[in-house]
């Protein structure tokens, strides 16, 4: 039988009544806390307050905001009041964007945040369906049509004494199958798809994910650090968490998200999280942030931290193999490294961390094994929206790096060929599952949702394989394939991945090859890191040229990937592709078909005599603008 959030909530507050669940900071970094019991009184008041105001059963509120007590205690306010919501990022900047949300799934009401708020209100005569904003933090002036967030909860109050049993039938008619949120993709092919999730879906993927690790204890603390509508954050975060009585708190509040940003690492001391939940560009920062650290300290540092790390990797070979074998030979020295360098690294970001929960798949195997070597492992997990979104995941109890874990518990998984047919342990196909987590569908488009749910089987649009141990090993989206000349498919990401990682000079990488003799590349560079090489911009050049040569025959990446699928031509973008210039959606993956159409005179130069050379008239332009 299946369950609704409010009675995961119900049985929670049974349990935790008056530990924490949620943090936040709004003035400093000082935090203060809401225990279960008065999450659960404010969530109950506030569906009040929004019955009060008229919402109807079913009905949709859209929800955009930083990470923020009220974000919950909205969300919740929400589905007591048996309504839908419909959680968007902040991140969303256009009005296309924006109003093409909250039209297309019809919401009457928008909670949002001081900062969002100002973005919104410039677009409300384009909003055809919205009759109220209900304002999460106190501002200077408030419009005919907005209410702030204590002002809905005294009407809840007010209703709750008038008449608690209207309040009571209302929540009592959740069911588990009750439509609970519509997610949108972030739209990285065409229109967002409006994903609905039951109540059930959550509850069944929180608790998959909570057995899968053997439980978080009630005494752990995270700080979300990811967007709070991102499905992994949500599901991971709010609704794992608060099955087991752990507590999550937000990123100190700031005036803008480049402040917020800022407070992350006080945040992170403030309330020295147990564990936290990391996406590929997130974890590739932290790593930037701690080499960093260690450089300014000196050349003798640095190298002890790089001989250090070379001991690390050997003994720790991919997790499962840990110090086995002739590797228990370096464990003395491991454990030296540890005391003088890596247990100081894990007390400088945070003394409890005891691992990472990575969402994403294509983290790469190098930055798994720099977290691992320091003592923070970074257990890689693979998800989809669709599938509320957990699908698998690495655990302290069974990990094997470079892999995306073994699949949630109560759910089925099949590798699957064109025509959707099971194939053999190691073969390459769609990645398929079936359980409690896959969506009811895609909101008001049942044609995407015929062609995505078939037979109960959700199609991922995502290559991969199992290996005969039962870990996922994920290659990357059917869609944004490579396919040479003579039709030939091969996913980019996992070659993307490792250059960004492996390289300290090439920032970002995008494959294309479209039926073509070969493959090519559109990168953005680190500038500073090439300078403290060169100012030349030819030699620069020749620098990322020797960069993506290392995968070729002969380099130290030798044999990582097939020859074919290396780059052997490059153009230097002046621009990082960042959510500013759209290149980026909101989940920080770089929009592919956005940046070949932006760039598409750049791809069409590489197929000259000119544009081959690594120190074409492009490149040399670009590097001397970057390099003056």
């Amino acid at each position: 039988m299946g369950k609704t959030i409010i009675t995961l909530l119900n049985e929670s507050v049974e349990k935790y009544k008056d530990l924490p669940y949620l943090y936040e900071a709004r003035h400093g970094v000082e935090y203060t806390s809401l225990t279960y019991g008065e999450v659960q009184e404010h969530a109950i008041r506030f569906a009040a307050g929004l019955m009060a105001l008229g919402l109807q059963a079913g009905e949709r509120v859209s929800l955009i905001s930083e990470g923020k007590v009220n974000w919950v205690l909205g969300e919740l306010g929400v589905l007591h009041a048996g309504a839908v919501c419909v959680p968007l990022s902040v991140k969303l900047e256009t009005e296309q964007d924006i109003t093409f949300r909250v039209n297309h799934s019809d919401s009457v009401m928008v909670l949002a945040s001081d900062q969002q708020i100002a973005k919104l209100r410039p677009m409300k005569g384009k909003f055809t369906t919205v009759k109220r904003f209900i304002l999460l933090d106190r501002v200077e002036t408030t419009g005919e049509d907005e209410i702030h967030f204590n002002d809905v909860l005294a009407l809840g109050e007010a209703l709750l004494k008038s008449d608690r049993k209207q309040v009571e039938e209302r929540m009592a008619a959740v069911e588990p199958d009750s439509l609970a949120n519509i997610s949108y993709t972030s739209g990285t092919t065409a229109n967002p798809k409006g994903i609905m999730l039951s109540h059930d879906n959550y509850v069944c993927n929180a608790e998959q994910a909570v057995d899968h690790l053997n439980g978080i204890p009630s005494f752990f603390r995270t700080l979300l650090i990811l967007p709070w509508d991102h499905s992994f954050g949500h599901t991971a975060g709010i609704y794992a968490f608060m099955k087991c009585g752990a507590s999550i708190a937000s990123v100190a509040a700031g005036k803008s998200p480049m402040e917020i940003l800022r407070n992350v690492p006080k945040s992170i001391q403030a309330i020295n999280p147990h564990l936290l939940m990391s996406v590929p560009a997130l974890a590739t920062n932290f790593r930037k942030n701690i080499e960093a650290g260690i450089e300014k300290q000196g050349k003798t540092a640095w190298n002890l931290f790089k001989q250090g790390l070379k001991v690390a990797y050997a003994y720790n070979g991919e997790g499962y193999n840990r110090g086995k074998g002739k590797r228990a030979l370096l464990k003395p020295l491991v454990a030296f490294y540890d005391k003088i360098l890596f247990s100081k690294i894990r007390k400088s970001f945070s003394s409890n961390l005891q691992y990472f929960i990575g969402g994403g798949a294509l983290l790469d195997i190098e930055l798994q094994r720099f977290f691992y070597a320091i003592g923070i492992p970074m257990y890689q997990g693979y998800g989809l929206s669709e599938a509320s979104p957990i699908i698998s995941a690495n655990s302290a109890q069974a990990h094997k790096l470079g892999s995306s874990g073994k699949t949630m518990p109560r759910m089925e998984i099949r590798i699957g060929d064109d025509n959707m047919n099971p194939l053999p342990v190691g073969q390459k196909g769609e990645i398929l599952i079936k359980g409690g987590n896959v969506m009811k569908g895609y909101w008001k488009n049942p044609e995407a949702t015929a062609e995505t749910i078939v037979d109960g089987w959700l199609r991922t649009g995502d290559m991969g394989y199992l290996d005969a141990d039962g870990y996922l090993y994920v290659l990357g989206r059917t869609k944004s394939l490579l396919i040479s000349n003579d039709g030939e498919k091969f996913s980019p990401e996992g070659i993307e991945e490792s250059i960004t990682a492996k390289s300290e000079y090439i920032d970002q990488c995008v494959l294309h090859n479209n039926q073509s003799p070969y493959t090519t590349a559109l990168l953005t560079v680190n500038k500073g890191a090439l300078k403290r090489r060169t100012t030349n911009p030819a030699e620069a050049a020749q620098i990322i040229a020797d960069e993506i040569a290392d995968y070729m025959k002969g380099g130290k990446y030798d044999g990582l990937f097939p020859y074919r699928w290396i780059p052997t031509v490059f153009a230097i973008i002046e621009e990082p592709f960042s959510e500013k210039n759209g290149m980026v959606n909101s989940t920080m993956k770089i929009v592919k078909h956005k940046v070949y159409e932006r760039y598409a005179k750049e791809i069409e130069m590489l197929h000259t005599p000119e544009g081959k050379k690594p120190d074409s008239e492009h490149n040399l332009k670009v590097l001397t603008a970057l390099l003056s």
